[in-house]
């Protein structure tokens, strides 16, 4: 599902002629119950073509959630209407969004931890999408550039913004 009610962020798109021959980036971010026993809460997934995807868990058990997540993450939800729904429509929007990306644009999954895609692994029943690569992006993003993006949107450990300040600072 691409919706356009998600592209108030920074425009990050870039032209067709500083693509590289990786073809179409989409950069992931996911928010998870914590880091010992991590639950998907919400998941982001932001193409460098503009394509969005978001949605966050009605059903998930706030207990199971560190203190962090309970502090900063649970208060950012329920900030795009028609996107909170439970577990498996969450699962199966996401995998419907995905099959709609063209094999042949050769995506690439841009990730910056690993947490991400075993998020996306769970949330698309154990299989990651087929002919897409996957790209770990962590060392390639620009602090400065994200910390802008941040300071004019704010939104910082929100799937959805998190994804879109990852895209805009990665300078590809």
């Amino acid at each position: 599902m691409t919706d356009t009610r998600f592209h108030d962020g920074m425009n990050w798109s870039r032209s067709p002629e500083s693509h590289n021959s990786w073809g179409n980036r989409y950069f992931i971010d996911t928010e998870f119950s914590d880091f010992h026993a991590p639950e998907v809460l919400s998941i982001a997934i932001v193409g460098e073509n503009g394509l969005e995807f978001y949605g966050e868990r009605t059903d998930y058990i706030e207990a199971r959630c560190s203190d962090f997540v309970r502090a900063v993450v649970v208060p950012q939800f329920g900030r795009f209407e028609g996107r909170a729904m439970i577990l498996d429509d969450l699962s199966q929007e996401l995998r419907e969004w995905v099959a709609g990306i063209p094999v042949g644009s050769k995506p690439v999954l841009c990730y910056d931890h690993a947490v991400d895609v075993d998020m996306l692994r769970f949330l698309l029943n154990g299989q990651l999408p087929n002919g897409w690569a996957f790209e770990k992006v962590s060392g390639q993003i620009d602090a400065a550039r994200r910390a802008a993006y941040f300071l004019r949107y704010g939104g910082e450990h929100h799937a959805l913004h998190d994804a879109r300040a990852n895209a805009y600072a990665c300078g590809f």
